[in-house]
């Protein structure tokens, strides 16, 4: 078995991988089995540069806050603010603390520099505002789309006034209480006011789309795009919270539903201006449905990437990243029979391996699904390797 699988694997490199996809990408996805690695983003940013270099890649969208995302692109297009603190106001999910995130913004910052806006590198998060304790007041989308509309559209269409949001909008912490993790009766997302408010995002966003022609010419394709990311985020925001109100059985399913709709929808949007690298959690990439244990529950939904991956079909590829090991948390040398297993056993430290080719050689013997024995590692279903372009390989991943 081993020899079959040296015969498929590649060096990491942008002109193999490309060999290996139906079609040049619109988006280009990369997963990681883990957060907070730093090994793996070294290969990721690696990557970039070769996309960059080699196929004009000019963006890199990253699961992180949408809105916090503005603050990176802003300091990389036009040298905004400071790295410093694009790395602390910049990122969600306590990314902004890799020091591969910092290298990564860092060159792109260096790149751009003296280049004409056309040929920049651009940044986005394409996540949405939740962060691990809970999603964000929509505030400021809605205020931000609003103020958009009522400087550039027509005033007199607009579905109601800013004090109107701000009442209806009320206290942030209201919003923002963690209670509403565990607790859906402590969330206000179904409320008279949060209602009244998916009704007015729902209005606004239309007067936004009715009004495409005029908003462009005057203001720019720019602030548009700015817009509509508000209108999308503003709407995702509320259906979320709505959700996290219900409090039937289906309420976590809902939730990762919306999260990776929202995720998916930005996603499109990046694709729009050009091709991109995406780098996010294999399962918010993966085309098969996304599977997890919470609460008790098994829950499944479509992925980011699945249904992105539908609406682009050869244009969305999707590499898989796994890891031999991290010591440092636990996960040693896997077992010989899993796939993890049977990668760990070649020489190589990292490696590109034709996905579609080992799912045909395994057909008949498929091994085991790794248990790993940390609930942060996320092991490589071999069952899913059909729907895999590529597995990208890292032997170890040493405490950073």
């Amino acid at each position: 078995m081993t020899t079959g699988i040296k015969d498929i694997i590649h060096a990491i490199e942008v002109a193999t991988i490309m060999r290996l996809l139906p079609a040049r990408p619109r988006l280009l996805a990369l997963g990681e089995p883990t957060h907070g690695e730093d090994t793996l983003l070294d290969v990721r940013n690696e990557l970039f540069r070769q996309l960059v270099e080699q196929e004009g890649y000019r963006a890199i969208a990253i699961e992180s806050d949408c809105m916090a995302g503005l603050v990176v692109d802003d300091y990389v297009t036009s040298g905004t603010g400071t790295l410093d603190e694009a790395m602390e106001r910049g990122f969600s999910h306590g990314f902004g603390a890799s020091e591969a995130n910092r290298e990564l913004v860092r060159w792109m910052r260096a790149y751009n520099d003296g280049r004409p806006a056309s040929d920049q590198l651009r940044f986005a998060g394409f996540d949405g505002p939740l962060e691990i304790s809970g999603p964000e007041s929509p505030r400021q989308v809605l205020t931000a789309l609003h103020d958009y509309l009522a400087t550039w559209g027509d005033a007199d269409l607009l579905p109601c006034t800013a004090e109107t949001l701000d009442r209806l909008l009320g206290a942030d912490d209201r919003w923002t209480d963690p209670a509403t993790m565990m607790d859906p009766s402590a969330s206000v997302g179904q409320s008279a006011e949060a209602r009244e408010l998916r009704l007015l995002a729902d209005d606004l966003v239309a007067l936004l789309d009715a009004q495409t022609p005029h908003l462009i010419a005057a203001s720019s394709r720019e602030d548009f795009d700015r817009a509509s990311l508000y209108g999308r985020t503003a709407t995702g925001l509320l259906r979320y919270h709505f959700w996290m109100a219900d409090p039937s059985p289906s309420r976590l399913t809902r939730l990762l539903g919306v999260r990776d709709s929202m995720m998916a929808r930005n996603l499109l949007a990046v694709a729009e201006r050009g091709p991109a690298l995406v780098f996010a959690h294999n399962s918010h990439l993966q085309r098969a449905k996304s599977t997890m244990r919470m609460g008790g529950l098994s829950l499944e939904w479509w992925s980011a990437g699945a249904i992105v991956h539908a609406h682009l079909g050869e244009e969305y590829a999707f590499l898989a990243m796994a890891l031999g090991t991290i010591r440092h948390q636990g996960v040693d040398t896997p077992p010989p029979d899993t796939l993890e297993g049977l990668l760990y056993a070649l020489p190589e430290d990292r490696y590109l391996v034709d996905a579609h080719r080992l799912a045909t050689d395994l057909v008949d013997a498929l091994p085991a699904p790794r248990v790993s024995p940390w609930f942060g590692y996320a092991s490589l279903d071999p069952a899913h390797l059909a729907g895999i372009d590529g597995v990208v390989w890292v032997k170890d991943s040493p405490r950073g």
